[in-house]
């Protein structure tokens, strides 16, 4: 997510890095490039001309202007005011003391509200709470079955009354079924609709009349651009909402409908989905700090270190640590490495988050990789014998012709897999080795890979 807006930055503001003295001819230079990416990222007009107008102000300030490093202080006040932007701080979901807290998910057709209401549900279960999933949708076809599918995968009871009572009578039912089996979350799936449908906004309006929810949350989709934040904009004026999801962030590398929403509605985003998987990680709170430190490439620890918190198994990091100092890295620990930087968010995702990586991403970008490579991965290790998974330099031209053919694949692919095996075995050997010597920034932090 971000990265040509990222990359774009960068370049711009290395133009100031090591200058012992800017002026006000630099500045303006640098602000005008940073404007156009700001630009070229979908960021709204108005948001980029306030942007730009208050990051000028500061840096032409006295900070900056006699600072022995003007550089870096331009790039702090940026920073700052990129935080200041998507909301200062993160927004946590408000809870509700007396009762069962309502979350009324709210969007227009296809932006992925039922899908992220189930992982919402899956998320607050990880946190202790005993959330209750209600099926309101009683327009769209099988809406109904597929919010009842979800709720099988996660293990969360659905609460529905079929599609012939209205949506506000199963929203009060679904209340007391809450009370009745203390459950104290409902997540309640409206329908989708079009913000320009009175008669469903309207039905929107007697929902929240009559459940008075804790919070209303509208999910958008980032890959609309700036349609996202003009929906967004338009539910809000008409309805009242107290957060955003933004679902395919991570497919949007231009991400300025995020940087655009909490200055044009009011309205943080509170939560990012960045996968389609039914799976609580796939749902992340957003941390405006933490985004504004990635877009400019310094990096976010506190959100690495979370995820390889959640993915760490101590057993299996000492055995493959103790396999890289000896040179060990086999095809068996390097599938099984894979699986677990999938479920972090994939190898290229982790690199951003590295304080300084930046120019770094595009040489690596080859060991990035996704479901359906990983399934070729798969496929080509599973046609090596236990010796070559074991001992991968006794791979040779015949033995890749029969791992080729068993495999599906093509001699180049194998080859492929093979120089990524040999790329990856010699990145962790570096880090291992580094870590072995206290020479490593982040030797406290044990990665599962």
């Amino acid at each position: 997510m971000f990265s040509g807006l990222s990359d774009k930055l960068q370049q711009a503001l290395n133009k100031l890095t090591g200058k012992g003295k800017v002026s006000e001819k630099d500045i303006k230079e640098v602000m005008r490039e940073v404007r156009l990416s700001l630009l070229e990222a979908d960021v709204n007009y108005r948001v980029v001309k306030n942007f730009v107008s208050h990051v000028q102000e500061r840096a032409l300030g006295v900070e900056v202007m006699e600072s022995l490093t003007p550089g870096a202080q331009v790039i702090k006040i940026v920073r700052d005011e990129l935080t200041k932007l998507m909301g200062s701080t993160s927004s946590k979901l408000m809870t509700n003391t007396n009762g069962p807290s309502v979350y009324m998910i709210v969007g227009l057709q296809g932006s992925g509200k039922t899908t992220n209401g189930a992982k919402l549900a899956a998320k607050l279960r990880e946190k202790g709470r005993r959330p209750l999933l209600v099926a309101l949708d009683v327009y769209r076809p099988a809406a109904i079955d597929q919010l009842q599918v979800l709720g099988k995968q996660l293990d969360i009871p659905v609460f529905t009354m079929g599609n012939q009572v209205s949506p506000v009578e199963i929203a009060k039912a679904a209340l007391d079924e809450a009370y009745a089996t203390s459950r104290d979350v409902l997540i309640l799936d409206t329908a989708g609709r079009l913000h320009i449908d009175e008669e469903l906004m309207e039905e929107l309006a007697e929902i929240k009349k009559a459940m008075r929810p804790t919070e209303i949350l509208l999910v958008v989709d980032a890959m609309v651009g700036q349609d996202a934040v003009t929906v967004a904009g338009s539910f809000h004026e008409q309805l009242g909402i107290d957060g955003i999801i933004m679902t395919k962030l991570d497919g949007d590398t231009r991400g300025g409908s995020a940087l655009s929403m909490k200055e044009v509605t009011g309205a943080p985003i509170k939560f990012v989905g960045t996968g389609e998987k039914i799976d609580p990680r796939a749902l992340e709170e957003f941390h405006p700090d933490r985004m504004a430190s990635r877009i400019l490439g310094m990096g976010d620890m506190l959100s690495l270190i979370e995820r390889a918190e959640k993915s760490y198994d101590e057993k299996k990091a000492k055995e493959l640590e103790q396999k890289m100092r000896q040179d060990g890295l086999d095809f068996n620990d390097f599938l099984d490495q894979l699986h677990q930087l999938r479920e972090m968010g994939g190898l290229g995702e982790l690199l951003s988050m590295l304080p300084g990586v930046g120019g770094g991403m595009k040489a690596m970008k080859n060991l990035d990789m996704d479901d359906k490579e990983i399934a070729r991965v798969e496929a080509i290790i599973h046609s090596m014998t236990a010796k070559e998974r074991a001992n991968p330099d006794l791979i040779n031209g015949s033995r890749k012709q029969r791992i080729a053919q068993g495999s599906g694949t093509s001699v180049q692919e194998v080859n492929r897999l093979l120089k990524q095996f040999m790329q990856t075995r010699k990145m962790m050997k570096q880090f291992t080795s580094m870590s072995k010597k206290g020479k490593n920034p982040f030797s406290g932090l044990r990665l599962p890979f």
